[in-house]
């Protein structure tokens, strides 16, 4: 999952903040369908044996479609199911501490919030970085977006070497804007989740990515 993961340059996410428990199938299929490239499921609130059950539903979806699933926290619960990655936050311990349970090979990504957050994640050894988020968010209520000043930076420096997604309320209005602000790959959240036709809206956004990257 490496190789796709370094080709990917859209991450959707299943947040139960904004997905029902009984949507859980059809919202997972619909974002595979418009063609999400990364799958992550975040369940904020929930325990680790609440979230099992919706691990499962969703993992084989992604596999069908040939899609990287990552758990977003649990470790152990990434481990138990043999998930693809699993995404933890700089209050989640140390890579080291994660790797001790998942092991050499599960890809491990990281939230970061400034450049020199994301040079440490780098230093670190991470595969992946979150960057943002570049504006508020509902997702991450009470925290300001950091904007798009060291957008290129960060991708200078560490997204040369490993993926850099930019995260945090992104969304069609102002995709092109975060992508000519050096920007390559994006998080996009309750945009997709919210979207009257999810698979159109992924859709669209990747045409996004496509056309700025062609400039």
């Amino acid at each position: 999952m490496k190789s796709a993961l370094q080709q990917a340059k859209l991450y959707g996410i299943i947040d139960l903040g904004y997905v029902r428990q009984d949507r859980l199938r059809e919202t997972t299929a619909a974002l595979c369908r418009g063609g999400v490239e990364i799958l992550q499921l975040r369940a904020k609130g929930f325990s680790s044996a609440e979230i099992l059950p919706m691990a499962r539903l969703i993992q084989p979806l992604a596999a069908d479609a040939g899609i990287p699933f990552v758990i977003n926290d649990f470790a152990r619960l990434a481990a138990e199911i043999g998930a693809d990655a699993v995404h933890i936050g700089q209050d989640d311990g140390t890579l080291a501490e994660a790797r001790k349970i998942v092991g050499p090979s599960m890809l491990v990504g990281r939230s970061t919030h400034s450049p020199a957050q994301a040079q440490a994640a780098l230093a670190e050894g991470f595969d992946y970085i979150g960057f943002g988020p570049l504006f508020p968010t509902p997702t991450k209520r009470g925290r300001p977006g950091i904007g798009l000043d060291n957008v290129p930076l960060v991708n200078q420096s560490v997204g040369e070497k490993i993926p850099v997604f930019c995260i945090g309320g992104i969304n069609l209005d102002n995709l092109t804007e975060v992508i000519r602000a050096g920007a390559e790959r994006v998080v996009i959240v309750s945009a997709l989740l919210t979207a009257a036709d999810i698979a159109a809206t992924v859709r669209q956004a990747k045409i996004f990515l496509d056309e700025d990257r062609r400039v």
